[in-house]
């Protein structure tokens, strides 16, 4: 995998969340390839949803000091900032690819950051979109993010 991949909140939260189950192998995995590789990209927008979700949404959820020790971890990745341009960005895209705002700033941020690829669920697997494949590793023609 040498692709600079953006990941999205879903496949972040699968792999801290060990209820998860097969999502928690699979997203477990592919962070630690990136993590090998180098090739990981995120966003604060993520981090952000992370921060919240495994903290008070999932089914055992992580004490906020271990949730923060996990975020702090990411700063070593290649972490976009979503500034006033990227949100205005994503409210084009939002508009032009009829996405909710959310998965638009997603891929605003994604695009900004010149990833290859997006691993969501939250989009449809194998459309491109601002120039980013976007993937579903959980999907039968996705397994080989």
């Amino acid at each position: 995998m040498s692709d600079k991949v953006f990941i999205d909140t879903n496949i972040l939260i699968y792999a801290h969340d060990k209820d998860a189950g097969r999502k928690n192998v699979i997203s477990a995995t592919i962070l630690r390839n990136l993590w090998e590789q180098g090739a990981g990209i995120i966003s604060t927008q993520v981090l952000q949803e992370f921060y919240v979700n495994v903290t008070r949404k999932i089914a055992i959820p992580l004490s906020k000091p271990k949730a923060r020790e996990i975020i702090e971890s990411y700063l070593a990745w290649h972490v976009e900032l979503n500034d006033v341009i990227t949100l205005l960005a994503a409210s084009e895209i939002e508009e032009r690819h009829h996405l909710s705002f959310w998965d638009a700033l997603v891929v605003a941020a994604a695009s900004n950051a010149k990833a290859d690829k997006i691993l969501t669920e939250d989009l449809n697997h194998g459309q491109t979109i601002e120039g980013v494949r976007i993937e579903n590793p959980f999907s039968e023609s996705g397994r080989n993010p």
